[in-house]
Parts: structure tokens; C-alpha cells; sequence
């Protein structure tokens, strides 16, 4: 899908549902994703399940990186990744 696809979706998700409802959508979206993990675990669901429930998550972190503001979002991964390579000893790419 494209970005703009997506903007406007996202537009229109908080434009009908507003900020709190998106904020507890994604806790929601991330319950579900680990109790459905749990449940893997278990052999009580299948892969479909998990990818379902990676789906809804990833769609609520679009939604979430569109309003907080996609640039702070990039800058804060690439700090953690920064940590991360330290961490595991893997140089930065060039």
C-alpha cells in the first residue's frame, strides 16, 4: 500500500475515533498479539494467528508514527539501533 494510501486512512482513523481511542486501540492491538503469542507457544493457534495479530499491531504503529511524527519515531530507532549494534558488537554499516 502506498504511504499516501495509508496517510489518508490514518487521517480519517483519527478524524472518526480520535487520539485516546487510537492510543487504546494499540494497547488492545498489543494484548491480543501477546496473548496470541502465549497461545503459540501452546500449540493453541497457528502461524495465521500470529501474522494476523502482527498485522494489527503494525498498522497501530503506522497510525501511532504518524502522530507522534515519523521523523522523532526515526531518530529513536536509530538511537536504540546505535545501543543495539554496541551491545552486540556489529559495526555500523557504511
Amino acid at each position: 500500500m502506498k504511504e499516501t494510501d495509508l496517510t489518508e486512512i490514518y487521517r480519517a482513523t483519527l478524524a472518526k475515533w480520535g487520539e485516546e481511542a487510537q492510543y487504546d486501540q494499540m494497547v488492545e492491538e498489543c494484548a491480543e498479539l501477546i496473548a496470541g503469542l502465549k497461545h503459540f507457544k501452546r500449540d493453541k493457534v497457528g502461524t495465521e494467528a500470529i501474522i494476523n495479530e502482527l498485522a494489527d499491531v503494525t498498522l497501530m504503529v503506522g497510525q501511532l508514527t504518524w502522530m507522534f511524527g515519523p521523523d522523532r519515531v526515526e531518530a529513536a530507532m536509530e538511537a536504540k539501533l546505535k545501543k543495539l549494534r554496541a551491545l552486540l558488537a556489529v559495526p555500523e554499516a557504511r
